[in-house]
């Protein structure tokens, strides 16, 4: 008879034959090792996993994955991926999409994220509940400890089940995931998963996913060694000391990140903030000095660590440690840089046509306030000194220059009272003069 913690330790064929009561167990173990208790049920690299994920910023109370792409764009990924051809075969194998269908067949990339999703409408629904959709980060920085990322850091297959999840949420899902390689080189070109309720997963899941993925490797081989030149060639992973260039979309609200043409990559204001920093200066920044520019004095080197991180998986090895700089083979223009180089070059109307918005104008960074701030100045600056009515007139009619009263009352100078344009300036300082007044 066993006594002391060992002697809660279920049977784990319970995960098969009474999955409410072993989940029970494993909640219980989960709580205990979260509580600072780790608990002899769990196994260490288990324990290991969540400790990692907490300190990329992961909630085990509730944690939505990060989104790389929007489903639309993640679906095009897809569709021009290596993958692509095999997942027809995988469909057929694995997916259940008939109205009893209760689980899900998924396909992600080598980085996590999901491209394709298989299963009935009531699983797909379930899975819409957790942001298990395409375009989502299920690896490990992406939303905590589940089968999708154990493959990943392993290269093994991998069954979690219930609370062996770090994050509650997922809780009620039980997840069977094995890497596919390329059988040429041996590389991982990405996770095949089979997700549902608790009470789905059985025996042979394991053993049907292993099939899954010798199917998709023979098929991959059948194929031939070059059939597709990379991996996920839509977006490029430099390697370190690769030469390539990084152009950073900044101004206006919507930023971008494009590596080598290879296609604008959407990225989060808080990205774009530090990817706007990094390209501020050459000599780097450390993790707490960029946690005290974008959180001030509760800013935490950890929540850096985290986003750096999130950077690396979208566009790889571009930015060096210790300090935070981008790497020597990586050349980073801005569309800012663009506008500052045409006004250095004394291009003021190329640089009003390619100021189409302040940089980062939602973020309210003070250090990205400073470099909007800079811009807008310089180029309003440069167009009132051109003497140019038609450029200032232009540059009145932007955004950025539409407050600009110094630019109107030149305006006005050079306009005589019967040009068309000279009531439409008047009305603009009127306006400007009134709510300066209130």
């Amino acid at each position: 008879m066993r006594h002391g913690p060992s002697a809660l330790i279920p049977d784990p064929g319970l995960r098969f034959s009474s999955p409410l009561e072993y989940a029970k167990t494993l909640r219980t173990a989960h709580e205990a090792t979260l509580s600072g208790a780790p608990h002899p049920l769990l196994p260490a690299s288990l324990v290991e996993s969540w400790q990692r994920s907490i300190a990329l910023g992961i909630n085990p109370d509730r944690h939505s994955p990060a989104h790389r792409h929007e489903v639309a764009e993640a679906r095009s990924l897809g569709a021009g991926h290596r993958l692509a051809s095999v997942v027809p075969a995988l469909s057929q194998l694995l997916a259940d999409e008939s109205a009893a269908g209760r689980h899900l067949v998924i396909v992600t990339d080598h980085y996590g994220e999901v491209l394709w999703r298989i299963g009935s409408g009531s699983a797909l629904r379930q899975a819409d509940s957790l942001e298990f959709v395409e375009g989502a980060d299920w690896s490990e920085a992406g939303v905590g400890t589940n089968a999708i990322s154990e493959s990943l850091i392993s290269g093994n297959a991998a069954q979690l089940f219930s609370a062996e999840h770090l994050v509650r949420t997922h809780h009620d899902w039980a997840c069977t995931a094995a890497p596919i390689r390329d059988p040429f080189t041996g590389d991982i070109v990405g996770i095949l998963d089979v997700s549902g309720p608790i009470d789905s997963v059985t025996p042979d899941s394991l053993r049907m996913v292993r099939c899954g993925v010798r199917l998709a490797e023979e098929l991959l081989r059948s194929e031939g060694a070059t059939a597709y030149p990379g991996q996920r060639a839509a977006v490029g992973h430099p390697r370190p000391g690769s030469a390539s260039t990084l152009f950073l979309r900044l101004l206006g609200d919507k930023p971008t990140a494009e590596l080598d043409g290879r296609g604008a990559l959407p990225v989060t204001l808080r990205r774009a903030e530090i990817l706007a920093l990094l390209a501020s200066r050459t000599q780097g920044w450390s993790a707490d000095e960029l946690a005290y520019q974008l959180h001030g004095e509760d800013g935490a080197a950890t929540a850096i660590r985290t986003e750096m991180h999130r950077i690396r998986a979208l566009l790889g090895n571009v930015v060096e440690a210790n300090p935070y700089r981008f790497a020597s083979g990586v050349t980073v223009l801005t569309d800012a840089m663009l506008v500052a180089q045409h006004l250095r070059a004394g291009r003021v109307h190329d640089a009003v046509a390619a100021y189409s918005g302040r940089i980062l104008n939602r973020s309210a960074t003070m250090a990205i306030e400073l470099m909007r701030d800079e811009l807008d100045q310089a180029v309003a600056a440069s167009v009132r000194a051109s003497g140019d009515a038609e450029l200032i007139s232009r540059w009145c009619s932007t955004d950025m220059g539409s407050d600009d009263s110094e630019a109107a009352m030149a305006l006005a100078r050079l306009m005589t009272p019967d040009d068309s344009r000279f009531q439409l300036v008047r009305a603009r300082m009127d306006r400007i003069d009134r709510e300066l007044r209130t």
